[in-house]
């Protein structure tokens, strides 16, 4: 495939192939950070000790991602590649890892089963982080230009939400009382697949703007420092981003809501396709909408859209489901704006570090990426599991939910309306919070293209600072 754009630096089938790296990706996302806390409960395990374990492994996360990005920004491979090879270490592993941390052995102790869990996660979180940081970063590795970056993403976003509603729809049918698969199996099926729409980009893409020779030989830690201290908006931008999402507790028991508020865990897949298609439609747009608009600027309205519509849902109930329906599919439009913006925010502070700090140091700015997206699934898993336990939720052991609904364990209202806090609003609040960062992040798109051009050399410094629409 030709390029179709003079202006871009890739192809057609490097940027088809990079697009669906993604789809796998946010599967193993997904399955791990959104099914891991129902799989807990099945598996019996008190949900305060199941919260607590899952918080105490991503102690390693702490050192895992910033670890890695320093040896991400040091390692220069004889391919001259910068992220190519560890995505073809990751693409391998990924699949392994995840197979491994869902099965656990029900013969196991409770004490056993969370011994098993802990182990397992650290081993997958630390490959994840290989799926992850070398994925983001060949955005700036692939291409110099911010519009063909931005629509790298852009698209992305429909790649990654088709990963989610595989996730959503064949996972939940393949546990349900229908097809009453294992959730090991299932989870199985489900890595196979991933592993496969990751290939390509492993086989196709190629890393045009990276050039070995420009990267200074030697990075402290101590440089390490001083890049992220003169990097304030990637600091500001991510405190934000984390209270989202710390607090994003709704997707840790969406299939519990749809089981006992909804009546039927076939309701989660319904959500997930029904909240797909306004995201498709953002997603296609995005590209069109950021040649008018600034992105944080949308991000920003976006997300108090977003506040006013949950505040709204949560005052509502789940007695109502047509409202309920109607009101969520609404609402997935800003909030697929924001899914879609989350990610565009770290290759422009990366361009800023730089610019500021003179150090190129873009596996250290994307593993703050990696590690507020990773660190935050663990906090709104293990405080979802926390609140449920709090509201004297009963655990049982079941393989799926036909075995969940034979076993007729009935929670009490208390319980029950625990769990629409945890769904509704507990989310509100995270976002609530977040807008308050966001007030002091000034980086937009014009500048952040001038520092690349400054960057690259295309312009002097002198002729950068002129250009800029404020001093930074």
């Amino acid at each position: 495939m030709k390029n179709k754009h003079p202006e871009y630096m890739t192809t057609s089938k490097e940027r088809f192939s990079y697009w669906t790296y993604f789809i796998g990706q946010n599967i193993y996302y997904n399955i791990t950070a959104v099914f891991i806390s129902t799989y807990l409960i099945m598996q019996g395990i008190n949900p305060i000790h199941s919260g607590l374990v899952l918080l105490i492994v991503k102690v390693w996360d702490a050192i895992n991602d910033p670890l890695f990005g320093f040896i991400f920004d040091k390692v220069k491979f004889k391919s001259r590649q910068k992220c190519l090879p560890w995505l073809r270490i990751a693409t391998v592993l990924i699949p392994i890892v995840t197979i491994i941390l869902f099965s656990i052995p029900s013969g196991l102790s409770a004490a056993g089963k969370l011994i098993w869990f802990g182990v397992a996660y650290v081993m997958w979180d630390t490959v994840y982080t290989l799926t992850d940081v070398p994925a983001y970063s060949m955005l700036n590795t692939m291409t110099a230009n911010l519009q063909e970056r931005n629509t790298l993403l852009s698209v992305n976003r429909i790649f990654s939400g088709g990963g989610v509603v595989i996730y959503g729809v064949v996972l939940t049918w393949l546990i349900s009382s229908d097809v009453g698969m294992s959730a090991s199996w299932a989870v199985a099926i489900l890595s196979v697949f991933s592993a496969l729409t990751m290939v390509p980009l492993c086989l196709n893409c190629r890393e045009h703007n990276y050039k070995p020779e420009e990267e200074p030989d030697s990075f402290t830690f101590r440089e390490m420092f001083s890049y992220l201290g003169k990097n304030k908006y990637l600091l500001i931008y991510y405190a934000g981003y984390c209270f989202t999402d710390a607090l994003k507790t709704s997707n840790a028991v969406t299939l519990f809501v749809s089981f006992y508020l909804f009546k039927d865990e076939m309701f989660n897949a319904l959500l997930t396709v029904l909240n797909m298609v306004p995201g498709v439609f953002a997603a296609m747009a995005m590209p069109y909408l950021l040649k008018r608009f600034d992105k944080f600027a949308t991000l920003f309205w976006c997300n108090i859209i977003n506040i006013l519509l949950g505040f709204v849902i949560y005052l509502l109930g789940p007695q109502k489901i047509t409202i309920f329906i109607i009101l969520t599919v609404v609402r997935c439009i800003p909030m697929s704006v924001v899914g879609i913006l989350n990610y565009m925010f770290t290759p422009d502070c990366a361009e800023y570090g730089q610019y500021k700090s003179g150090i190129s140091a873009k596996g250290i700015t994307f593993a703050i990426q990696t590690f507020s997206v990773k660190i935050t699934a663990a906090i709104s898993s293990s405080l979802a599991l926390a609140l449920l336990g709090l509201f004297s939720w009963i655990s049982v052991e079941a393989e799926n939910f036909a075995e969940l609904e034979a076993l007729g364990v009935q929670q009490s209202a208390g319980a029950l309306d625990g769990l629409w806090f945890v769904y509704a609003l507990v989310p509100v609040i995270g976002m609530v919070i977040s807008t308050f960062f966001y007030l002091f992040y000034k980086l937009n798109d014009k500048d952040v293209q001038i520092m690349a051009k400054c960057n690259s050399g295309e312009i002097s410094r002198a002729e950068a600072e002129k250009l800029l629409s404020r001093k930074y």
